[in-house]
């Protein structure tokens, strides 16, 4: 399995939306229940920092990140998304991603990474932490998702080049 990295583009967007999408319906992804526009995705992101994972020509995982604030003093944090085809879960694609994400970040002059994760989602806390994400806490029923408070577990990486 030979996976290629791209940025992400416009052209990517039909897939990357579906593979979004199959996150929102785990319920464990994230507290969106719709996938934003081109426009609002592309817009609230990062120009750098953004990539698809590609296998025989088709988009199996994505990623991203976005500012935090759009105070001068926090330019250099970034929150990051993460997100694979759940066909192709457990492959080792989200640990490719992840290491391009990093590498990608640094050079763009980002310190730290940070990410609100749902208890649930496992697969994702492991990924973070084999990637040098600390646990740093969690946030109480921070917000609803269908009605239901749920908490996030955040994690954050510090780059050593900082």
């Amino acid at each position: 399995m030979k996976v290629l990295i791209e940025k992400l583009t416009f052209n990517h967007w039909e897939e990357v939306a579906r593979i979004y999408q199959e996150g929102i319906e785990t319920k464990k992804a994230t507290f969106r229940t719709v996938v934003p526009s081109w426009i609002d995705w592309d817009n609230g992101h990062h120009n750098h920092s953004r990539f698809v994972a590609v296998i025989n020509s088709k988009v199996v995982g994505w990623c991203a990140l976005a500012p935090v604030s759009t105070r001068f003093e926090y330019r250099g944090v970034a929150e990051v998304s993460i997100y694979i085809a759940l066909s192709h879960l457990g492959k080792g694609i989200g640990t490719i991603l992840m290491e391009k994400l990093i590498s990608s970040s640094e050079e763009n002059n980002i310190w730290t990474l940070y990410s609100s994760l749902f208890p649930e989602n496992v697969g994702s806390m492991k990924l973070h932490e084999k990637n040098g994400f600390r646990l740093i806490g969690r946030r109480e029923k921070i917000a609803q998702l269908d009605g239901a408070w749920k908490d996030t577990i955040l994690y954050e990486r510090r780059s050593t080049l900082f």
